[in-house]
């Protein structure tokens, strides 16, 4: 925080101030309009005689804070701090003030799940209650790092769920009234027809949310208690992490990047939604990003847009599927190419050719292990001597919870679950047991967990597993092979040493890895 402080005074020749130590100060942060010090990034520190403190994050904010004065009729002293701190204070002090000004179920709010009018509805979405509700769950969302909100409409309740760190969490519980009127807001923001309740429909809502840039994925479904909707937040300010960043072990980093550095075949990368795919693969193309390469990638939908990267979007209402994108991607005379997902045959066979005549290919598939992968293209069609040829390696991966730093403490896990990690005495010290949790604190929401890191499941594609393959042998004797002579460790191995090491629980290691004791 020191190098801030001195290059904040060289450069600017205002004060610095550190938000670790310093609090804002309430009656200061009153005095300022929220949306005002929220779209301009300015924090009130405090005030006194006439004259307010404020906290700016760059020179660009300058003529944003001289204003201020004019608006508010005082003296504007200026300090500089951490962009990213304002940006934290003031998401967490105006989003208090957001909530209080929130409706209550005694408050006049139009039902409109009986409204079939077009206008009405549209008027109903304007309503500023609602307008409100909305702008407070994405600001919420932003803030507290969630990936998913849900909305879901029951007989008497409407439920709000956000998913942080992987799972969901009970956050709001809006008037059930206000139901229609809050999926038509979503509806037009995310351009979608608000008279149509019957059919499924897709979108995307574009928000800028004080410095943040937000892309939201909205997907609308009707139920039986009304229409359900799920929003996917991509957060564009977050940044592309590097292969050191995601969790990788020395060994299995070193690995990978040998896998990654051959000039042509497929890399493949597997897991459920949600298990962190699509940021192993642009950490890869990070990593053997040069301008000698030509590194094109088509994917449903490009989540992060990375400089030097032709993406392109998947539109199947206009016949822009995998398939058909990657058929134009071969003639655009690629390097790299990088496919989103392996859905079905025609899109396998077409990565497998390209990987064959000279091209990198990435791609994911849904499996549980790395060996599945193989036989996962065989059950699509896919010839077992192309599928042989091709394949250079196979990254499993998981996610799991880390303990939080804040409230990280020793505990002992239950037998039972030590038994099915594969922990016995021998592994550890007994008078000085290395497991560790979280007991809960404000910082991590009372869960004992903050942030994930991955586990990982890395198997090379030997003569021996080529052999396997075009035998069409079972995946668990490709999984006994790579065992035995890859030393490949399993995604439960890569949990168990986790444990061992204090970074998660074993309870939260057989949440998201597979027992192999079944």
């Amino acid at each position: 925080m020191s190098d801030i402080n001195n290059s904040s005074q060289e450069k600017y020749g205002f004060p610095f101030v550190d938000l670790e130590e310093t609090k804002p100060d309430d009656d200061a942060i009153s005095l300022v309009p929220r949306e005002y010090a929220i779209k301009h990034q300015i924090l009130p520190l405090g005030a006194k005689n006439g004259s307010i403190k404020v906290a700016i994050g760059s020179p660009e904010q300058l003529t944003a804070a001289d204003d201020l004065g004019i608006l508010i009729n005082k003296t504007v002293e200026i300090s500089i701090a951490d962009p990213n701190l304002i940006r934290d204070r003031l998401e967490a002090r105006f989003l208090q003030g957001m909530m209080s000004d929130l409706p209550t179920e005694e408050d006049a709010i139009p039902d409109g799940d009986n409204v079939d009018d077009l206008a009405d509805l549209t008027k109903l979405a304007g309503e500023a209650a609602v307008v409100q509700m909305v702008n407070v769950m994405f600001a919420q969302a932003v803030r507290d790092g969630v990936s998913d909100i849900h909305i879901e409409p029951y007989e008497k309740e409407l439920k709000v769920r956000f998913r942080v760190d992987g799972i969901l969490k009970d956050t709001m519980s809006p008037p059930r009234r206000m139901h229609a009127a809050f999926i038509s807001r979503l509806k037009i923001l995310a351009e979608l027809n608000i008279a149509e309740r019957r059919l499924p429909q897709d979108g995307r809502i574009k928000l800028t949310l004080g410095s943040r840039q937000i892309d939201v994925r909205v997907s609308i479904v009707p139920t039986v208690q009304g229409e359900r909707a799920v929003l996917r937040i991509l957060d564009k300010g977050t940044s592309i992490l590097t292969l050191e960043q995601l969790g990788m072990r020395a060994d299995t980093l070193e690995i990978m990047r040998k896998v990654i550095s051959i000039p042509y075949g497929m890399i493949l990368v597997t897991g459920p939604t949600g298990s962190g795919k699509s940021t192993t693969l642009y950490a890869a193309l990070q990593e053997i990003y040069s301008p000698e390469r030509n590194i094109l990638t088509i994917e449903d939908p490009v989540e992060y847009q990375v400089p030097g990267i032709g993406q392109i979007q998947v539109r199947a209402n206009i016949g822009l599927t995998f398939a058909n994108g990657l058929r134009s991607i071969v003639r655009q005379d690629p390097d790299v190419i990088m496919v989103g997902e392996i859905r079905d045959h025609e899109t396998a066979e077409i990565a497998i050719h390209a990987a064959l005549t000279g091209h990198l290919v990435f791609s994911t598939l849904h499996t549980n292990d790395a060996p599945s992968a193989i036989t996962r293209l065989l059950d699509m069609g896919v010839e077992p001597f192309l599928a042989a040829s091709s394949i250079v390696g196979v990254l499993a991966q998981r996610l799991i919870r880390r303990n939080c730093p804040d409230c990280v403490e020793p505990y002992m896990p239950e037998p039972d679950a030590l038994i099915a990690l594969g922990l016995n005495e021998s592994h550890y010290d007994v008078n000085n047991p290395p497991f560790r949790h979280g007991a809960g604190c404000e910082k991590c929401g009372g869960s004992g967990y903050r942030g994930r890191r991955g586990v990982y499941e890395l198997m090379t594609v030997d003569e021996e597993v080529r052999r396997m393959t075009v035998e069409r042998e079972a995946a668990s004797k490709i999984k006994d092979h790579a065992l035995k002579v890859q030393n490949m460790r399993t995604l439960l191995g890569e949990g168990r040493l986790a444990v061992l090491e204090g970074i998660s629980t074993a309870e939260e290691v057989l949440r998201v890895c597979q027992r192999e004791d079944i």
